[in-house]
């Protein structure tokens, strides 16, 4: 007998009606044999009404008292829920975050989980009955047992956690959509459901506003193991799979990691070029990463920073036994991209050898400020240069000396208590069949960058302005370091660029601008009219030429790319607000998401 544990959100028991109709459900799975532990959010809009009322007491609840507010919401779920599956004949029994033995920090409003007791979990197994969970809470280890929840999302990373402690065939995750999409069908109504996607992808568009499953959700499922199921609460079709890699041994202890960071990975053989001084015009990047794709050359980063006058900066890195072939491109096709032919200053080429990549992955820094900032001062603190930085949402990566590579690892596992790191996705799944090189695609339109002119380029700049950010509770995504490094007033210099929520934006300028004098840089500028366009897959990281292929989308809507940041699976271009919407399509289409089925072998 299999177990399996079933998430209904709030619009799945928003009326009785609707409960009523998940306990038949419920009780159709048991009917085929299944043992079910069932996870419920509160009913419909009813958190928001608490939040109201909060609201309307005072402008500054505490969050001890929130947390006691808004844990009663998912209790009247559980409660009407278990009625349900009583009128119908099945036993069953409601359980609170506490009961049940989820324990968390002693975080209110946004705790983590550490471990889950089971045994009172096993025992009502044992019994045969259906165990209903209020998702979203938990208790704190303290020994005053405080009340907490885990934040946004909160149902979905309850019943994902209880699943890896349980250890559960699957969990399945009902919605009110059919599944997963490849993008937003709201914005492109061509988009289409996916029959599967691994938990890396879905990490990523997750993290980029996919709201169908929360991060910290897809990081328990991935690090664990579990198979995670995004299905309707209307139909019966099938929905979504998301496949987890076979997991390495893990302790249940510490379940859903407290520390923002679980891996640090590293790559030495790599290699960089750059072009420096090309016009900033739509078309251009296009230009350069087709004629690479054209010579089978596949890359690795891509960092486009902000522009200065009417030109920019492009690097780029590749494994090693590529670099002559990849330079040789650039040096022939940079006369072409220059305004003036004869101005060799113009597309200049500039290349490396002699770098490694650094990397911090996790889930847990989504929302936590500071991350990167602790990554460049734990840098900064040995020594260790920065030389280019490109972040994801779920990634930090720099490049440095290679020399200091071993010394950057050490590092950073003791600033981030890292002792072991999991085998990325991409490549376990690569050796059973081809992933698609694009599995989705997302915009996220509520970013502003902020851009710092002549940052000095010394150990230690970013992070003081990174962390000077965090400390004033500013959340960071992109960071682009640009390739140049100018001269102002005999010190080298470089620009460094970020986005944030737009709500942050005047704070992180205020923040920033404050410290201009004391560190030394320059003006300090912010555009809140930018959009960000991403498209994810862990096919790309084996198939050339999916960045060319998304620049020429683009550039053949005559949309010029602001700023290019890319991991191993994800590439993000920041352009300008207005063009957001009409990106997404050019690069949904690109890819060819409307109307094909994509899936994979299961890991």
């Amino acid at each position: 007998m299999a177990l399996i544990v079933q998430k209904y959100g709030g619009t799945s028991v928003g009326t009785v009606e609707r409960i009523q109709a998940v306990a038949q459900r419920v009780k159709a799975t048991v009917a085929a044999g299944h043992s079910v532990v069932v996870v419920v959010s509160a009913m419909g809009k009813t958190t928001d009404g608490l939040v109201k009322l909060a609201a309307d007491i005072t402008n500054q609840p505490s969050r001890r008292e929130m947390d006691m507010l808004l844990s009663t919401g998912e209790q009247v779920s559980i409660a009407l829920l278990t009625m349900a599956l009583h009128a119908q004949g099945q036993e069953a029994i409601s359980l609170t975050g506490a009961q049940v033995g989820i324990v968390t920090e002693a975080e209110h409003t946004r705790a983590r989980i550490l471990k889950i007791k089971t045994d009172r979990l096993q025992r009502h197994l044992s019994e045969g009955k259906v165990i209903v969970v209020a998702g979203f809470q938990g208790i704190s280890q303290t020994s005053d047992l405080e009340i907490t929840t885990l934040g946004r999302g909160g149902s979905d990373t309850s019943a994902v956690a209880l699943a890896a402690a349980l250890g559960a065939e699957k969990c399945e995750i009902y919605t009110d959509v059919p599944g997963i999409l490849t993008t937003d069908p709201r914005l492109v109504p061509e988009a289409q459901l996916m029959e599967e996607i691994t938990s890396d992808e879905m990490l990523e568009l997750a993290s980029l506003g996919a709201k169908v499953l929360h991060p910290r959700a897809v990081e328990i499922a991935r690090n664990y193991g579990v198979t995670l199921v995004v299905r309707s609460s209307w139909t019966d079709e099938p929905g979504t799979r998301v496949i987890s890699p076979r997991p390495q041994p893990r302790p249940l202890e510490g379940l859903e990691l407290a520390h923002p960071v679980d891996a640090v990975e590293f790559d030495t053989d790599q290699a960089k070029v750059a072009l420096l001084r090309i016009p900033d015009r739509p078309g251009i990047a296009a230009r350069l990463f087709g004629e690479l794709a054209s010579q089978a050359l596949n890359v690795d980063l891509i960092i486009q920073s902000i522009h200065e006058g009417n030109t920019n900066d492009i690097a780029f890195t590749m494994v090693k036994a590529n670099l002559a072939k990849a330079e040789a491109v650039a040096e022939a096709i940079g006369p072409a991209l220059r305004s003036n032919p004869t101005d060799t200053t113009q597309a200049e080429v500039m290349v490396d050898q002699r770098m490694a990549k650094i990397s911090i992955a996790g889930a847990g820094m989504i929302g936590r400020p500071g991350v990167a900032a602790k990554m460049f001062s734990s840098l900064a603190a040995a020594g260790i240069n920065i030389q280019l930085i490109s972040t994801s949402e779920v990634k930090v990566s720099c490049t440095i000396d290679v020399a200091d590579c071993d010394r950057a690892i050490a590092v950073l596992c003791e600033a981030f208590e890292v002792t072991s790191s999991p085998v990325p996705q991409g490549n376990s799944l690569q050796t059973q069949a081809p992933a698609p090189e694009v599995r989705g695609a997302a915009l996220d339109i509520k970013q502003a960058r902020v851009a710092i002119r002549h940052v000095p380029d010394r150990p230690g700049m970013a992070a003081q302005i990174f962390q000077l950010l965090a400390t004033h509770g500013v959340s960071v995504d992109m960071i682009i370091q640009s390739q140049r490094c100018r001269l102002v007033n005999g010190q080298a210099t470089r620009d460094i660029a970020f986005t944030v929520a737009q709500a942050d934006a005047q704070t992180a300028k205020a923040v920033v601008e404050s410290a201009a004098a004391e560190l030394g840089f320059g003006d300090v500028a912010v555009d809140e009219a930018i959009a960000k366009v991403s498209v994810v897959g862990t096919g790309m990281i084996y198939a050339p030429g999916v960045a060319a292929r998304m620049f020429k989308a683009l550039s053949e809507q005559g949309i010029n790319l602001q700023m290019i940041a890319t991991s191993e699976i994800k590439i993000s271009c920041v352009v300008a607000e207005a063009e957001g919407v009409a990106a997404l399509r050019a690069v949904h289409n690109a890819f060819g998401l409307a109307g094909l089925k994509r899936t994979v072998v299961p890991a």
